[in-house]
């Protein structure tokens, strides 16, 4: 799989540009604040059909204008395709000229795995990045977990919705029950999902890390939830019910879910070093690409965003080691020499990618 073109129209600090990308490593250097990381969300937006920067669309739009296009042109092992974004009050988005419906449609057509200098916090930060984590790589995998996920999230937000109202209006208590069983029936499944999915991780990124440590680190992964089983969650909805009254919010559920990292027995996330951190987020990250290679049959886009900030060479050189048969796209501020490899440079100025290659 990989992007043969990609076009961008008012969108960030680019008025307008057409970019042919090689399916090896694609690199784009340049100073700060020139428009490489735009590159990186313009195709994450292809392929997700959101920023991973924003949650408001206007924000991606060239100023003073009213409106952005973007469209890239890829290839698959069994097929072409073409996707077309055009932000405005309203989002649509297009793919092979038809205006699609939800989201969901559009996830899995373009398959990508992420790196950027945030990703450091997957391990260091709240549960909500890791289970953000998890969520993007199923969705893509399995469009309809999106859909049951967004169902869940729309029946907590109307329990939660009804919790106030018990407590402020005093309305029935036993209104909560319709809201609890379709909670209990949309948990159980992405419950499933991802189980396992943590389990395809756990398989690949025990067998990374240990090449990457040269067997000196043993990693492992679990996942923590209370919604394994239906009587379970049902349960614990019951025995805290009258606390979610208090607080105005469904405290349980797969909403609170979480996954643990742990290296030689430790949980990174309390005692793990900076380095540690890094070399367990590559791992999960290579486990990433591994788990969707693996599904697809063809390896994802890898967008590799402000690479060499939070790494050493060391590291640096050990990921790429890795990289064969795949599209990247690197952005960096100094050109990256990688060895024994075919790479393809594109120098950004002020919102404007200029091919070295030519």
């Amino acid at each position: 799989m990989w992007i043969k073109k990609i076009k961008i129209k008012n969108f960030r600090n680019y008025k307008e540009d057409n970019i042919k990308l090689k399916k090896g490593i694609n690199i784009f250097y340049g100073d700060n604040a020139q428009g490489k990381t735009n590159i990186i969300e313009a195709i994450y937006l292809c392929a997700i059909g959101k920023s991973f920067r924003t949650n408001k669309d206007k924000e991606m739009i060239k100023i003073d204008n009213e409106g952005a296009v973007i469209e890239a042109e890829y290839q698959k092992n069994d097929r072409e395709g073409k996707v077309k974004i055009i932000l405005e009050n309203k989002k649509s988005i297009f793919l092979n000229g038809i205006k699609l419906k939800k989201l969901s449609e559009l996830v899995s057509n373009l398959n990508i795995v992420i790196f950027t200098p945030d990703d450091i916090n997957i391990l260091k930060g709240g549960p909500q990045n890791r289970r953000k984590f998890l969520d993007m790589m199923i969705g893509q995998l399995k469009p309809n977990y999106i859909y049951i996920l967004n169902n869940y999230i729309k029946t907590l937000e109307q329990r939660n919705i009804y919790l106030k109202q018990i407590r402020e209006e005093n309305k029935s208590e036993e209104m909560l029950d319709i809201w609890d069983e379709k909670l209990i029936e949309y948990a159980y499944k992405i419950c499933k999902y991802r189980e396992e999915y943590i389990e395809k991780i756990k398989k690949e990124i025990k067998k990374t890390h240990k090449e990457i440590t040269k067997d000196k680190e043993e990693i492992d992964i679990e996942y923590i939830t209370e919604c394994r089983e239906k009587e379970e969650y049902r349960k614990n909805l019951n025995e805290r019910r009258k606390l979610d009254i208090i607080k105005g919010y469904t405290t349980k559920g797969i909403h609170r879910d979480d996954f643990k990292i742990t290296i030689n027995g430790k949980d990174v996330e309390i005692y793990g070093s900076q380095g540690q951190h890094r070399t367990a987020v590559l791992s999960l990250k290579l486990s990433e690409l591994a788990v969707i290679k693996s599904e697809i049959e063809e390896f994802p886009i890898l967008l590799l965003d402000d690479f060499m900030s939070e790494l050493d060479k060391k590291r640096v050189h050990s990921f790429l080691e890795k990289i064969e048969d795949m599209q990247v796209i690197i952005t960096c501020t100094e050109k990256l020499d990688i060895e024994k490899k075919e790479i393809f440079v594109y120098n950004v100025k002020d919102g404007k990618a200029y091919n070295e290659n030519i």
